[in-house]
Order: structure tokens, then C-alpha cells, then sequence
């Protein structure tokens, strides 16, 4: 993996040309170069892991750096204080759209290239790994006259990706569509979109009072980051709009917290709320070298539980030319919650997080934990990558106890039935389980 170049033969602006270029083939998000006290090392982040992928002297750090920050318009001599740029161009007949990023370090500024890659986007909802309910539940959402939606998840977790999809399926010609973004990542031709420059004041909420008064059907709001955005977005979506925008948080429970917690009045959120689309990236297995194993004890335990039923084997990594170590490419997670008149009334009614917490996961949803399962059954990716994503696996080896709790509360969350019988997953009917073989008591295996 490992590259080298002829740093002596080949110039500066063709190593940063081949870093850049390569990484994009390779399927990199972002490349890193980071500062070190020997040399600057080079590590691409393929599939949402960091590998090195080479290493550029000291004597040439500097050259490399200032010829990143002229590319993406920054300040070459403004070393002191972080700055952000961009760059987009065709170079090898790749076309590239860029985010820079650079930071002061220690020992010298680091420097982050974001690829950005929109080609999911444009191919719409349906390439987006929904199953076949959440994908419903995403059409019923998007006809909605009014109200907000709101698909939450960590940085990278692919938000901006599934708005945009949803962006183009609501892009119509009798559609006025306004976007307010920091930054706008992609030109999408019929929206009208707008650019948050907060150093004159033109932030979120700034833009949001104009935009009302603009005569807007649809509203994207690129993300709702403080209390004065989710007071307006709110606002504007109980007043005949239809509002998209992303929220840092981990589920449909959490992202209901954070809004109360951000002052949003109680029944202006249960009136305003039309669905939370909650998701992470797992990675996906490679289809030319995945194998099938032996589900262990506590993997047989984990599908009884969630599902009732018993699985025997799913397919696990082995690694072949293509993909080098048994991954290729990431497929999302959903738990997608549609709200329902039961939900609204316990949100306006101020009922306990435990009681809004049953409501919640007793609707017609698919938890993240269930909808991980499903893809891990039907070859998509492995149980080790959804534990992962899930917070299952986090503790420390040897706090079993500690570990059973987390996975309970992960369990209760995904409304269980202990009653056996047959599951369809993706037309695919699962055994049925043999439950009097599962022993309720045995300390589940870790997983390594």
C-alpha cells in the first residue's frame, strides 16, 4: 500500500497532482497529511479507515503545503490560524470537487482534503440501502405538505448524502426549493441555494427570516446547530413548509431530547415533527471473496433475541486483490421513525424519557440494531461492524457485566419478541429458532 516517489526527478506540483488523483481511484474521502518531526506522513481514509500511504521529506513539507493552499484559494502566508478552501477542477480526467482544510499543529500545519463524491446522490433514494419498509416510510415522508424532517447521525456518517437524494426527488418545476448550507457542497440546478457567511452576519438564522419571505414550498437547512436555528426551522415548518436538515446525534430518542433540549417549545415540536431518519456506515463486505462461517454462541444468542429466530451461519471477510482485506465500499444503517399521533402527544405532554423511550421504539420502527442484523444476514456486512457502530463491543475485555448491560439496553431498544417463529428478510425466510437451546443466563462470548 505504501507508495514512494522520486522526490529528487519529480516536481512538487505532480506529486500533489498523483496524492490526489490516486486517492480518488483508490475510493478515499480524505487525505491527511500530517506533520511529524521526521517527515510529513501521507494517510488516506478508504471505507472510514485511516492507512499511510506514503511519506514526504522535511525539506519539501513547506513546497507541498503552500502548493495545497494556492490550489484551494488560502492564505499562503497565513500559518498561525486554521483556514478552509476548496478546489474544483478536472486534472487526469478525474473531476475533482474539494474541500481543504488546514490547522496549526505543533509541528507545522496539518493539512485535510475532503473527496467529495455525489454520485450516490444523483442516483437517488433507492441506491441508498434503505429496506424495502424504511424505503416506504422515506416516500410517505417526503409527500408531506409541512412539517420537518431531520436525518441525523455522526460527521461522515453519509447526511448530507441521503438530503440531497431527497433533494432531488422533491426538486419539481412547481417547487420553489431554497437550501441555506455552510458550505454548499453540490450544485443541484432548480434550487435555489444560498451560503452562510457568518464573519458579515449572514448566518443560519439571518437567512432564515429572509427566506420565509421568499414564498418557499421546501426549505433545506444544512444543519441546525444552535437554538435559534431550531426555534425558526420549527417555526417555519408548522406554517406550510416542508423543512429537511441534519442533526448531530445518534437516534431517534436523542434527537428529540436535543431539540427539547435547545428550548424548541414541546408542542410546537410534536405538531412540527414529521419523521428522524437516524444512520452510520458500516463497511460493506467484498462480493467477489465474502465466505460464509459458523455463527458463535454469542452471535447465535444476539439473532434470537433481536429476531426469534436461529441462525447458523453468515458471511464474514477473507480478502482477495480487489479489496486487500475483505471490505469494499460502506453501506448504511437506518432506523428511520415515522411520527405517529400516540408520539406527539407524549412529546407536548412532557412525559419521562423511559415512557418516550417505549413509544418511540414500539412504533413501526426498524432500530439501527435490527436494520444492522438484517444486513448481516443477507451478506451485506458483518456482525463485527455493527456491534461496532452500535457501542456494543467498547468495553474492555473482562467487564462482562458491563458489557451484558450495554447490549441489553441496545435489545430493549429494538422492541424484542421472545416468541419464536419464522422471519422474511428481504424475501428470504430465516429459520425458526430453537429457543429452548439458548440459555439465558450464559455470559454472552466477546468478541475479539
Amino acid at each position: 500500500m505504501i507508495r514512494s516517489f522520486d522526490y529528487d526527478k519529480l516536481p512538487i506540483v505532480e506529486v500533489v497532482n498523483e496524492i490526489i488523483v490516486d486517492s480518488v481511484k483508490r475510493g478515499a474521502s480524505d487525505v491527511h497529511f500530517d506533520p511529524m518531526i521526521e517527515f510529513m506522513k501521507v494517510r488516506i481514509r478508504v471505507d472510514g479507515q485511516l492507512i499511510d500511504y506514503t511519506t514526504v521529506p522535511n525539506t519539501l513539507k513547506k513546497n507541498l503545503i503552500t502548493r495545497i493552499k494556492i490550489i484551494s484559494g488560502m492564505n499562503i502566508t497565513e500559518v498561525r490560524l486554521p483556514q478552509d478552501g476548496s478546489v474544483q477542477t478536472m486534472l487526469k480526467d478525474t473531476t475533482l470537487d474539494l474541500r481543504v482544510s488546514s490547522l496549526p499543529t505543533n509541528e507545522g500545519e496539518k493539512i485535510v482534503v475532503r473527496i467529495l463524491d455525489y454520485s450516490m446522490s444523483l442516483k437517488g433514494l433507492e441506491h441508498l440501502g434503505f429496506s424495502e419498509s424504511n424505503y416506504k416510510k422515506m416516500i410517505e415522508m417526503s409527500a408531506s405538505p409541512n412539517g420537518i424532517i431531520l436525518i441525523t447521525g455522526a460527521t461522515g456518517s453519509g447526511k448530507s448524502t441521503t438530503v440531497y437524494s431527497l433533494l432531488q426527488r422533491l426538486n419539481q418545476e412547481q417547487t420553489n426549493l431554497i437550501s441555506v448550507e455552510d458550505p454548499v457542497e453540490m450544485d443541484i440546478q432548480g434550487i435555489n441555494q444560498v451560503q452562510v457567511n457568518s464573519e458579515i452576519g449572514l448566518t443560519f438564522a439571518n437567512i432564515l427570516r429572509s427566506v420565509l419571505r421568499q414564498d418557499p414550498n421546501i426549505i433545506m437547512i444544512g444543519e441546525i446547530r444552535d437554538t435559534e436555528t431550531a426555534r425558526i426551522a420549527v417555526r417555519a415548518s408548522i406554517t406550510g413548509h416542508l423543512v429537511l436538515s441534519t442533526l448531530h446525534t445518534n437516534n431517534s430518542l436523542n434527537t428529540i431530547e436535543r431539540l427539547l433540549d435547545m428550548d424548541v417549545e414541546r408542542y410546537l415540536l410534536a405538531s412540527a415533527l414529521e419523521g428522524i431518519v437516524s444512520q452510520k456506515l458500516a463497511r460493506k463486505l467484498c462480493t467477489k471473496c465474502r465466505k460464509l462461517r459458523a455463527t458463535n454462541q454469542y452471535e447465535k444468542d444476539l439473532f434470537s433475541k433481536v429476531f426469534g429466530v436461529n441462525i447458523e451461519e453468515i458471511y464474514s471477510i477473507d480478502g482477495c486483490d480487489e479489496c486487500g482485506n475483505g471490505y469494499k465500499g460502506r453501506v448504511a444503517i437506518h432506523e428511520v421513525l415515522l411520527i405517529n399521533q400516540e408520539i406527539r402527544d407524549a412529546i407536548a405532554g412532557g412525559v419521562s424519557k423511559e415512557k418516550l423511550r417505549e413509544l418511540v421504539y414500539k412504533a413501526d420502527v426498524t432500530t439501527l440494531l435490527q436494520d444492522g442484523l438484517e444486513k448481516v444476514i443477507n451478506g451485506f456486512t458483518t456482525c463485527e461492524e455493527v456491534l461496532k457502530l452500535i457501542e456494543l463491543d467498547d468495553d474492555l475485555e473482562g467487564k462482562t457485566k458491563d458489557y451484558r448491560y450495554s447490549l441489553n439496553v441496545a435489545l430493549e431498544e429494538s422492541n424484542i419478541s421472545k416468541e419464536s417463529g419464522n422471519v422474511t428478510i428481504d424475501d428470504k425466510v430465516v429459520l425458526k429458532a430453537d429457543t429452548e437451546s439458548i440459555d439465558e443466563n450464559k455470559e454472552p462470548e466477546i468478541l475479539n
